[in-house]
C-alpha cells in the first residue's frame, strides 16, 4: 500500500468544485459550441468564424463569439470592434462586447491597451485564461457559440475541448491546396482522439470569380476540402470564395455576410450554416444524445474482459461521496469470469485539477470508476479517457461495492453531483 501524500485543503477543492460548477452551469445555457480549427495558418480561419457567427445571428440564433487565439486575436478588427473593452456585468462576471442584437464577442484583444501589445504566455496562463472567458463571461442564453481557435492542436483547442462539455462539435476551415489539406488533415485525427465531433469542413480561398468578365479562376487549385471530407467520412458544407471585398470588408471592419448579403461568397456562408441549422436525423440523435449524458441504470453490467481495475474514491476506508475529495483511490483489479477480487491496491492521486483525475486513472489501467456523485464535465472526461463511470453509490468499503457491482446487484441512488 502507497504511503498517503499531503492533500490539497478542502477549502482549495471546494473552490475547484464550485468553479467547475459555475463553468457547466454557463455552458448548460448554451445550445451548440461550434469549435472553429485549422492545422494550417492562413487559411482565413477567423475570417470564417466571425462570418459563421454573423450569418447564424442573421438567420435570427442568439449566437456567442469567443476568441481564444490568444497571440493573434484579429477578430475585434474583422467586427470592427478595435476600441471596445471587456467590462464587469454587475454580478462578478465579465459583460461581452454586444455587436448586434444577436451577437456578442469576446477576446483578448479587448484587454490589450495597443494593437501593438504581445501576449507572452506561457500553457497555464492560456489555461486559465480561457477558463475564465467560459466561466466568467455572461453569455446568457445563447443557441450558438462559435469559438475561433488559433491554427494546430496546441494548447488553446486543447483546453477548449475539454471544457465546454456536452453539445459541441468543429468546424474544420482549409484552403484547396495540398499543404493545406496535409495540415487540416491532422486537425481532424486531433478532434478524434478528444471525441470532438465534426460537423463538417469548409473549403475557403476556393476559387476568384473576376468582377470584369464573370470567369472563374481557381488560384489555389479546387475540390481539395471536398476530397478531404470523403477520405475522413465527414461532411462537407461547402466553398467559399475569394471576393475581394471579403479582404475589404475585414481591413474596415465591417462583417461581410451582413455588407455584402447578396454576394456569391455570402450565399456560400449562408448554406454553410444550413447543415448546423438543420441536422440530419443521425447527426440530430448524435447530439441529442450527448446532451443527455443520463445516470447509469440501477444495475450496470461488467465488460467481457475477463480481468479489469475498478477504481473507488476513498476516504477513511469509506467511498468518498465527491471523487474530488478523497484521500486515496481504491484500484481493484477483479476477475469477471470467477466474479472475484484478484488484489486491491490503495493509490495517492495527485492534485485535483480539471482532467487530471481522468487521465492519471488511465495511466493507471482503470477502466471503470464507482463513485457517490460526479458532474456531467467530469463524466466526459472519463469517457474521453476509456473510463466507464457509474455513479450514485450510496456508501460502503471497496470490497462491498465492487462484490455487489460484480454480482450485478449494486443498488445506485441519485448523482449528488448531478447540478
Amino acid at each position: 500500500m502507497n504511503q498517503k501524500h499531503p492533500q490539497l485543503p478542502m477549502a482549495d477543492q471546494s473552490q475547484q468544485e464550485m468553479e467547475e460548477l459555475e463553468l457547466q452551469t454557463r455552458m448548460e445555457r448554451i445550445g451548440q459550441k461550434l469549435l472553429v480549427l485549422s492545422g494550417k495558418g492562413g487559411v482565413g480561419k477567423s475570417t470564417v468564424a466571425a462570418n459563421l457567427a454573423m450569418s447564424l445571428a442573421l438567420a435570427g440564433k442568439k449566437v456567442g463569439l469567443l476568441d481564444v487565439d490568444l497571440h493573434g486575436p484579429s477578430i475585434p478588427g474583422i467586427l470592427g470592434l478595435g476600441e471596445k473593452r471587456l467590462g464587469p456585468d454587475g454580478t462578478g462576471g465579465i459583460e461581452p462586447v454586444q455587436l448586434t442584437e444577436n451577437l456578442k464577442v469576446v477576446s483578448v484583444g479587448f484587454l490589450l491597451d495597443s494593437p501593438k501589445d504581445p501576449v507572452i504566455w506561457r500553457g497555464p496562463m492560456k489555461f486559465n485564461a480561457i477558463r475564465q472567458f467560459l466561466k466568467d463571461v455572461n453569455w446568457g442564453e445563447l443557441d450558438f457559440l462559435v469559438i475561433d481557435s488559433p491554427p494546430g492542436t496546441g494548447d488553446e483547442p486543447l483546453a477548449v475541448a475539454q471544457m465546454i462539455g456536452p453539445g459541441s462539435q468543429a468546424v474544420i476551415v482549409t484552403t484547396p491546396q495540398d499543404v493545406a489539406i496535409n495540415d487540416v488533415r491532422r486537425s481532424i485525427t486531433f478532434c478524434h482522439k478528444v471525441s470532438l465531433p465534426v460537423v463538417g469542413i469548409i473549403e475557403n480561398m476556393s476559387g476568384l470569380i473576376c468582377p470584369d468578365c464573370g470567369k472563374r479562376v481557381d488560384l489555389f487549385k479546387s475540390g481539395g476540402g471536398e476530397k478531404l471530407a470523403e477520405e475522413m467520412d465527414i461532411a462537407f458544407l461547402g466553398r467559399i470564395p475569394l471576393d475581394p471585398q471579403i479582404v475589404h470588408s475585414g481591413d474596415h471592419g465591417r462583417p461581410f455576410v451582413h455588407a455584402f448579403a447578396e454576394s456569391n461568397a455570402a450565399k456560400a456562408f449562408a448554406e454553410a450554416i444550413e447543415p448546423i441549422l438543420n441536422p440530419s436525423p443521425s447527426k440530430k440523435a448524435e447530439s441529442d444524445s450527448q446532451k443527455s449524458e443520463k445516470t447509469p441504470t440501477k444495475k450496470p453490467s461488467v465488460t467481457e474482459n475477463s480481468k479489469m481495475k475498478i477504481a473507488i474514491p476513498v476516504a477513511g476506508g469509506q467511498i468518498c461521496m465527491h471523487f474530488g475529495h478523497c484521500e486515496q483511490f481504491a484500484l481493484v483489479e477483479v476477475d469477471t469470469e470467477a466474479k472475484s477480487i484478484v488484489s486491491t491496491d490503495y493509490l495517492n492521486p495527485p492534485a485535483h485539477e480539471p482532467g487530471v483525475l481522468p487521465r492519471w486513472l488511465h495511466e493507471q489501467g482503470a477502466n471503470i470508476i464507482l463513485a457517490g456523485g460526479m458532474g456531467q464535465r467530469a463524466q466526459s472526461l472519463f469517457t474521453q479517457n476509456e473510463i466507464q463511470v457509474v455513479v450514485g453509490i450510496t456508501g460502503g468499503t471497496p470490497e462491498e461495492i465492487v462484490t455487489a457491482f460484480l454480482n450485478e446487484n449494486l443498488e445506485t441512488g441519485d448523482n449528488v453531483c448531478d447540478h
